[in-house]
């Protein structure tokens, strides 16, 4: 079992940056894959970034050169940096974890998921 806890939502301008953590306590989290997904007010949960057990990244189009996803095995975090935020970033970020290492892009492949942080971008 794994367990997750994000941080570092907030509320912040447009062309501003916020890092988001996701601390990980129970098994072994360096053998997990990790991914961030968002879901903003009436939309679906939608993929945002992964990161595999090896530091592969993927990212979505919409945030590729904006935001950089990694992780501390030391420290059990995954983070999210997001830089030159839009409105359109807003939404309830929520981290999720996969064993076996290997990233995917569906929310449906993850076993263990946060309770997510507020993200709100104004214009």
């Amino acid at each position: 079992q794994v367990q997750l806890v994000e941080s570092g939502g907030g509320l912040v301008q447009a062309g501003g940056s916020l890092r988001l953590s996701c601390a990980a306590s129970g098994r072994t989290f360096s053998n997990y894959a990790v991914g961030w997904f968002r879901q903003a007010p009436a939309k679906e949960r939608e993929f945002v970034a992964a990161i595999s057990r090896s530091a592969s990244t993927y990212y979505v189009d919409s945030v590729k050169g904006r935001f950089t996803i990694s992780r501390d095995n030391a420290k059990n975090t995954v983070s999210l940096q997001m830089n030159s935020l839009k409105p359109e970033d807003t939404a309830v970020y929520y981290c999720a974890a996969r064993p076996g290492g290997v990233y995917s892009l569906t929310l449906w492949d993850y076993n263990y998921w946060g309770r997510g942080t507020q993200v709100t971008v104004s214009s």
